[in-house]
């Protein structure tokens, strides 16, 4: 038990200590690796998860409900890709849509936004439980949920924002699941029916609505 609280302990200074440094010198880190990169991919919502050939972001500089903290740190088209895991069904319905707004503008025509949420047609009662507004999983006491989304009500939201939407995993109304094969290069979703570790001997404990939402051009941005 002693070396439980210790590690608990551990984990909340690393945590803490990362916090000020991304506060100090995170939007430097930022701006040199953008700079540095052949093809501009960014990681909003999380600075701790992120696949290499992409770069993390973290909201004290690059904040989805911030327009200005987007025109201070980018250019509008010029954006490759955007990867948001487990991020919009934080956001008000109305943040959600302003937030779409925003990824739109910074993408190049063709550039595309992968977006992964709990998906509201999951059959189990119990993953419903965790993931609905004011639910709560393992270990928490509450998940900070705004919206529990469908495929449909997702696949609008982009939609509503410009986008042309593409599905890859979701349940339907009958409880269904449907999947379309998607790359991994082009932006891991860890939650998902392959990468999720819940996910054993066919079972589906945990799986997300995962789409891309592409912005209309002529031609779409190479996924390598």
């Amino acid at each position: 038990m002693w070396l439980v609280r210790q590690l608990k302990h551990v984990r909340r200074l690393v945590y803490r200590l990362r916090r000020v440094y991304d506060r100090r010198y995170g939007a430097q880190k930022f701006r040199r690796r953008l700079a540095a990169a052949p093809i501009k991919r960014i990681v909003v919502g999380s600075a701790s998860k992120h696949d290499l050939a992409w770069i993390p972001t973290d909201r004290d500089y690059l904040d989805l409900c911030r327009p200005e903290h987007w025109a201070q740190m980018l250019a509008p088209g010029s954006l490759d890709a955007l990867l948001a895991e487990h991020v919009w069904e934080h956001l008000t319905p109305e943040e959600a849509l302003a937030a779409a707004k925003i990824c739109y503008t910074y993408l190049k025509p063709g550039g595309y936004l992968r977006v992964a949420v709990p998906d509201g047609l999951h059959p189990s009662p119990e993953y419903i439980d965790w993931v609905k507004p004011g639910g709560a999983g393992p270990g928490q006491l509450t998940n900070g949920h705004q919206v529990l989304y469908t495929y449909r009500t997702l696949g609008h939201l982009f939609e509503s924002a410009g986008f042309r939407v593409r599905l890859y995993e979701y349940y339907d109304e009958m409880g269904k699941f449907h999947f379309s094969d998607w790359d991994p290069a082009d932006g891991t979703i860890r939650r998902s029916r392959r990468f999720d570790r819940r996910n054993q001997g066919g079972k589906l404990a945990f799986t997300s609505v995962v789409l891309d939402a592409v912005k209309p051009g002529a031609t779409e941005t190479s996924r390598s």
